[in-house]
């Protein structure tokens, strides 16, 4: 990305990025020593995303990495299967690669988006879907996507079941930092969808 390209994204389209690209590593795999320190000198507001996030920093200061790594196996990864399946497909169909993926690829290949070689997962995840959208914000993959795009790709592969997924990560019975982090996800894509139905045409 050239400098051109940076000063065109505003500071506040740049926070949004940030917290896509936070999720995204978060729900990616289990974080390290460093990420969790990050999570703990997070702070907010008194609104419904700020006290989420101030929740995650009270939960990640007594958290280890050794066993935020078990909770994250416990819920994505399992004997077999984790307690949560995070992909659109099984959200939306209740099967795995199904319409919703390739609808995603046929979108990510028009958008010069393609999957990293070291990822195996289908791409429909939520940690991918999050990372996605934090890069077209930005203009990670070729340059910053306008509010209405970002609408576009958000309200077809994201808004119909990221909510859901979120609060189904709070209530999960293996949550414990988790259950914060879907806390910040389900008020951040109630937040993205109401800004999206206001502000984009």
């Amino acid at each position: 990305m050239n400098v051109a390209q940076e000063i065109k994204v505003a500071s506040e389209d740049r926070l949004r990025a940030d917290l896509y690209n936070f999720l995204g590593l978060m729900l990616s795999g289990p974080p390290d020593q460093l990420l969790i320190n990050q999570c703990v000198g997070l702070s907010g507001d008194d609104g419904e995303l700020g006290k989420a996030i101030s929740s995650l920093s009270r939960v990640a200061r007594v958290s280890k990495p050794k066993k935020v790594e078990s909770e994250f196996n416990a819920l994505f990864v399992g004997l077999g299967r984790g307690e949560l399946l995070p992909y659109a497909s099984y959200y939306l169909t209740g099967f795995l690669n199904e319409k919703p993926l390739a609808t995603l690829r046929t979108d990510m290949s028009t958008r010069g988006m393609v999957r990293s070689p070291n990822v195996f997962e289908p791409e429909d995840n939520i940690a991918s879907l999050m990372e996605m959208m934090g890069g077209m914000i930005v203009g990670r993959f070729v340059a910053p996507v306008d509010l209405n795009d970002q609408k576009l790709f958000f309200n077809r592969h994201i808004a119909p079941w990221a909510g859901h997924f979120f609060s189904d990560l709070e209530g999960a019975k293996n949550s414990i930092l988790y259950a914060s982090i879907g806390s910040v996800g389900r008020a951040f894509i109630e937040i993205e969808r109401e800004a999206f139905r206001m502000t984009a045409a």
